[in-house]
């Protein structure tokens, strides 16, 4: 059994494939602007250094399609915002805290209903089924279709959110339709945020996923197609459409994936060292430690399942000033090895440095042979200063920690560090991203809140939604273990009121269509 594994990142795309419990072969791409025909021509190289073949059982990419349109302001829908809790939530409308240029692109409508439910799970008003109905009329004429509901505490109970999501497919069919409680958690606005993030890509998704599709079978791969999300797992193409904004962030956690299936160590710091950016993480029980707090996305407040990620500007294709001793965040990103002085550019960056100080063999040493001797070691201590920085804010106690250095700029990251007990470098730690995409099992995942039940039928309740959740995944059931479980009483909240958080993982079950889009038609 055989994996393809692909991560994009700012600077180069890694494929790698996996079989038999080691790593048989890697590659880099420059990754290209448009990711796609960068994705493509990894997967070509990869083919000329090892047979692709029937042997090949799924292809895992993790992709930054969806985050970077966010950022970038492009290839985003317009949405119809229905929220449900009127008259309580009217005096903070959906896209009141958006950046104004953000909030244009995406703001197709917007819709306040009554309904919804008060802090205890009680019912706060009645729903408001006929305007319920003609806010669905309106979104048909106004020809949208893509829609995010959005109702008052839909994590206690969301009734009103499913209702909705009813009654506006049969209005309109075939529209797009994101409930907030598939996402977030309690807190209105950042639930709220997040569904209409999801509901703004769910088109770029579908057309990214058929173009992977398509260009995997144009390279004569049958095997399905898997996308990476933000918990250091994948799920079916086909499913990942529906939910694109979890595979935000989902490049470091594919780092970490890899860093601890290549190190074989379950709890440690991750820095994985790109050409733009170095990215720290938290491995707990061999997987990314989860964030829990809000998380701003394209300067969007959200409060979803993201993890627990910090990252600085120091990257092999970061840019350097001698005089100042600064390090970026500037970098020439995948255009390193055009402007980077070793290959004959006009700009000095950290691989300049790093090949000056003899960490790295790269290009032409003699083209910065000029560099002062203590120049160069003034910008590796601030280098070292940044590192240490950033591992003290990822670090849970004061004791030392291990930290694996991966990425293509790996060699960035000194062997001796203040709060680290021992730096761990890997074979293939170039290409972890990949790795960690290549491996990559099936989750699922409740976060819920409970009440009238005792503990130990609300865990329950939480692994059997969570089970549930995974093999509609595509996990296969029999594999399914627990590897996250927390509970906390909410003492606001009547009747033994608890939450709950449930993560269970589990490898890919068998899948007989061969390719995804089969499915998704």
């Amino acid at each position: 059994m055989k994996r393809i594994g692909v991560d994009v990142g700012g600077t180069n795309t890694d494929a790698v494939v996996v079989g038999d419990h080691r790593v048989q072969h890697s590659v880099k791409a420059a990754t290209t602007p448009d990711v796609t025909s960068g994705i493509v021509a990894a997967i070509r190289l990869l083919a000329q250094g090892t047979p692709i073949d029937d042997a090949i059982t799924g292809v895992m990419v993790g992709t930054t399609h969806f985050i970077n349109a966010v950022v970038q302001r492009r290839s985003l829908s317009k949405v119809g915002a229905i929220r449900i809790g009127a008259p309580a939530t009217t005096s903070l409308p959906p896209f009141c805290e958006w950046p104004s240029d953000l909030a244009d692109l995406v703001r197709g409508g917007v819709w306040l209903i009554e309904g919804g439910h008060d802090y205890d799970g009680r019912r706060f008003v009645p729903l408001d089924r006929a305007a319920l109905r003609r806010a669905a009329r309106e979104i048909r004429a106004r020809g949208l279709t893509s829609i995010a509901v959005t109702a008052m505490f839909s994590p206690l109970d969301p009734s009103d959110e499913e209702e909705a999501a009813a009654v506006i497919r049969e209005e309109v069919p075939g529209i797009h339709v994101t409930c907030s409680h598939q996402l977030g958690r309690i807190g209105l606005l950042e639930r709220e945020n997040a569904a209409l993030l999801n509901a703004s890509l769910i088109s770029l998704a579908s057309e990214t996923v058929r173009a992977f599709e398509k260009a995997i079978a144009e390279l004569g791969i049958r095997a399905p197609l898997f996308i990476t999300q933000n918990d250091g797992t994948v799920v079916e193409a086909a499913r990942a459409i529906a939910l694109p904004v979890y595979s935000f962030a989902s490049g470091a956690t594919n780092s970490m994936r890899g860093a601890a299936y290549l190190s074989q160590l379950k709890e440690a710091i991750v820095a994985d060292v790109g050409g733009t950016t170095t990215d720290f993480g938290c491995l707990r029980q061999g997987f990314p430690r989860e964030a829990n707090t809000v998380v701003r996305v394209g300067g969007v407040r959200t409060l979803f399942r993201m993890p627990d990620v910090t990252s600085i500007g120091l990257g092999g294709g970061s840019l350097v000033d001698l005089d100042a001793v600064t390090i970026g965040p500037e970098s020439v990103g995948y255009r390193l090895t055009e402007l980077a002085r070793v290959f004959g550019g006009p700009k000095l960056t950290m691989t300049d440095v790093a090949v000056a100080a003899g960490l790295a063999d790269i290009g032409d040493r003699r083209r910065v042979a000029d560099l002062p001797a203590a120049a160069v070691d003034a910008v590796l201590r601030r280098a070292k200063d940044m590192v240490e920085e950033n591992v003290d804010r990822m670090k849970s106690s004061a004791d030392d920690v291990a930290l694996i250095a991966v990425g293509g700029g790996g060699y960035l990251i000194p062997d001796q560090l203040d709060g680290v007990g021992h730096v761990v470098r890997v074979d293939h730690g170039s290409c972890a991203n990949a790795v960690g995409a290549a491996i990559a099992q099936v989750s699922g995942e409740v976060d819920q809140v409970f009440h009238g039940v005792d503990r130990a039928e609300a865990l329950s309740e939480a692994e059997r939604l969570a089970n549930s959740r995974a093999v509609s995944a595509g996990a296969d059931a029999a594999s399914l273990r627990l590897v996250e479980a927390e509970d906390i009483p909410i003492a606001y909240l009547p009747g033994n009121a608890i939450r709950v958080r449930v993560r269970v993982i589990g490898e890919i079950g068998p899948i007989t269509h061969g390719n995804s889009l089969l499915v998704a038609e």
